[in-house]
């Protein structure tokens, strides 16, 4: 567990007390602690792995996107060629 996570669960400070203590919103401590908890498996939600790994889908996407732009080039590339023959 994330050290900051620890202090909210230590000493029974509240999360807007260690919040403020470490200088950062207690909103995203809140977040911090709760996707703590998500990677622990004691709360439903997407781990961190699974929310920074793209997908097969996302792949895909980004394969035809560079794929399409490839051919977008070389088809204006050919079209320069031609025009000046």
């Amino acid at each position: 567990m994330p050290k900051p996570c620890r202090l909210v669960h230590a000493n029974g400070r509240s999360l807007s007390q260690v919040a403020k203590d470490l200088g950062v919103h207690h909103e995203t401590l809140r977040g911090w602690v709760k996707q703590t908890a998500i990677d622990g498996g004691r709360r439903d939600g997407l781990k961190t792995e699974e929310r920074t790994e793209p997908g097969p889908a996302a792949r895909e996407n980004r394969i035809l996107k560079e794929e399409r732009e490839i051919l977008r080039k070389a088809a204006a590339c050919f079209a320069a060629e031609s025009a000046t023959r």
